[in-house]
């Protein structure tokens, strides 16, 4: 089918899977596909309370791993059987296409209703990952297309004991500061920084952070546009703060091959003194060392006088169906959902950041911490412009490169350089 113009899988394994049609489903009962197997009992006991409160059944179907599940539903999204609820766990162009071919109910009408009271309960920033506007450059038609059931941010996470035992009273306000933190970890044989820079989006999350300290937005979706080049000065800073913080030896070894989780291994046993990682890690780190002490703060800024900027916003969304015939009522379940009691349940029982702002009081005090920076929260979904998908990987590359020694700023740059010159060429022809 060319219906979905991504990742088409055949029309006989969408059959095959799912048959010849969809079920019609049953008035009281809505159905949700999730991927979120630390959540499951959670949502287990939330759907019962539901069921108790208004006669709905909500059945879950977990589907893990979650490529395993991204596969389930565009499968499903081919053969017109997707559920009431689901998520879309891919780029924002993904979901615009499933927007633009029906699959996805706008909810702006439902969050505005009452005055707007089911969109001001959430956080801002959660939502607008989820909102087009009129002038997307998907031409989705402006909206609202999916609920935050919680919001993260990714951060820097210092372990109190180990900064102690190396004479390190307060986490570094500034990167001169941390610069001497890693000297001084260093000298008690503590490895600095841990983080999964195998995975690219994690380095460029990294160096995201850094650029909207050291150029600043306008100058960042400038060089998006073609208007200001990679190898502008403050470019090739962004590049240089990772020569600087490996010419310190602050990165654990092998730190350009390793993945995410196992990144958050050797912080949670405290084989480094900082991890830059996500909110998530709490309940990892809380299940591999529950006597874990822990801190997080946003990386340190090279121009103090400029907040910096975290990656953030939604961190699991649900959408409903729009060729659901109880679309209403999978509206309702996912509002219930994120009202308070339900909320305060969730982040309890699974340690992630709840989306509706009115219960922040009631979370613990590192997930307060990683709240509070909600309010300098930014991400690709919410951005101007993104960048194009082969420059964003020769950038990320170049900086694995300059980590292991193998390329200087300057040459990452002009590659960076050479590669969006060609893509903007490609473009206008």
């Amino acid at each position: 089918m060319k219906k979905i113009g991504f990742l088409a899988c055949c029309a006989f394994l969408a059959f095959a899977s799912f048959g010849c049609g969809p079920a019609k489903a049953p008035a009281n009962e809505i159905e949700v596909w999730h991927w979120m197997t630390d959540r499951q009992d959670a949502l287990e006991a939330l759907a019962g309370k539901y069921e108790q409160q208004t006669g709905i059944k909500v059945k879950l179907v977990l589907f893990a791993p979650s490529d395993a599940y991204t596969q389930k539903v565009l499968a499903a999204a081919q053969a017109g059987v997707l559920p009431d609820i689901f998520g879309i766990l891919d780029k924002r162009a993904i979901v615009a296409s499933f927007i633009k071919e029906g699959y996805v109910m706008d909810l702006a009408p439902a969050f505005r209703a009452d005055g707007g009271a089911w969109e001001k309960s959430l956080s801002v920033k959660a939502v607008d990952n989820n909102r087009f506007t009129a002038s997307n450059v998907y031409q989705v038609p402006a909206g609202i297309y999916g609920v935050p059931i919680d919001v993260s941010n990714v951060q820097l996470i210092y372990n109190r004991a180990l900064l102690k035992k190396a004479g390190i009273v307060r986490p570094p306000a500034t990167f001169e500061d941390l610069l001497k933190d890693v000297d001084a970890l260093r000298r008690v044989g503590i490895s600095p920084l841990v983080t999964g820079f195998g995975e690219m989006w994690i380095v460029d999350c990294f160096a995201s952070n850094y650029a909207f300290n050291i150029l600043g937005e306008p100058k960042i979706m400038a060089t998006f546009r073609g208007e200001v080049p990679y190898t502008d000065p403050e470019w090739v800073a962004v590049f240089n703060v990772f020569k600087t913080l490996a010419g310190r030896k602050a990165f654990i070894e092998g730190i350009v091959t390793k993945g995410n989780k196992y990144a958050e291994q050797d912080f949670a046993l405290e084989r480094a003194a900082f991890s830059f990682d996500g909110s998530w890690a709490v309940n990892i780190y809380k299940s591999m060392n529950p006597n874990l002490d822990f801190g997080v703060m946003p990386l340190p800024a090279i121009k103090p006088a400029t907040p910096m900027r975290v990656w953030g916003g939604a961190g699991s969304s649900f959408v409903v169906n729009n060729r659901s015939a109880n679309r209403d009522k999978a509206v309702a379940f996912l509002r219930w959902l994120t009202a308070a009691p339900q909320q305060v349940y969730l982040s309890a029982q699974t340690n992630n950041l709840p989306s509706n702002c009115e219960v922040n009081a009631g979370v613990s005090r590192i997930l307060g911490d990683f709240l509070k920076a909600m309010e300098n929260a930014t991400h690709p979904a919410v951005w101007e412009l993104n960048e194009d998908p082969l420059v964003i990987e020769t950038f990320d590359k170049g900086i694995q490169a300059i980590i292991i020694g193998e390329k200087e700023p300057e040459q990452v740059a002009r590659d960076v350089q050479a590669v969006k010159a060609r893509q903007m060429a490609r473009q206008k022809k």
